[in-house]
Parts: structure tokens; C-alpha cells; sequence
């Protein structure tokens, strides 16, 4: 995390030229509501951090995706968002 708000509110995370600012919503007045859009959160080991989360009750939809570049698996969190797994394997320069 790059920037931590005050009081436990949330935070910044800056990758690249793209800031992503998660904030507890209910610490600002705002009723929260899960998103279906989806983040994709980078991991070393796709499979190892699925098993991870299955053991603590997390459910996926569907198999581990291996799209020619990338692995990817799709999960509901516990407050009903939709965030993916991602490991990326194949150079930055390579489409799929």
C-alpha cells in the first residue's frame, strides 16, 4: 500500500500510472455494495493461492483459465465482490 488514510478509513495502491484507492465505505457515510468488476490480483502460484482460499471457504467459478499468456482463476470474496487470481507467464510483449 503506498498511502494509508487516517483513522482506518482505507488506502492508496499505485502501480504504474494507475491508482487503485480501497476505502471502508461504511467509515465515509456510504452503504457498501459488492462489484462485479473485476481486479486482477497478481500471485506467484495461481493453483497454490486458489488451494489457499478453498481451504478457508472461498468458492471459484469454474477451473483455473490458462488463456496461451496467462493463468487466471475467478472467485467471490466474502463480501460478495468478484476479484481474480492472475499469474502472468508469457513476456508482456505477447497477446493472446
Amino acid at each position: 500500500m503506498s498511502k494509508r488514510y487516517k483513522k482506518g478509513i482505507g488506502g492508496e495502491f499505485e502501480t504504474g500510472n494507475l491508482t487503485i484507492q480501497l476505502v471502508e465505505m461504511g467509515k465515509i457515510g456510504r452503504e457498501f455494495t459488492p462489484t462485479s468488476g473485476a481486479i486482477a490480483l497478481h500471485v506467484d502460484d495461481v493453483e497454490a493461492a486458489r488451494s489457499e482460499l478453498k481451504s478457508r471457504g472461498v468458492s471459484f467459478f469454474g477451473e483455473t483459465v490458462d488463456s496461451g499468456v496467462c493463468f487466471q482463476a475467478y472467485f467471490k470474496d466474502p463480501d460478495g465482490n468478484a476479484p481474480i487470481l492472475h499469474h502472468r507467464y508469457a513476456p508482456r510483449d505477447v497477446l493472446p
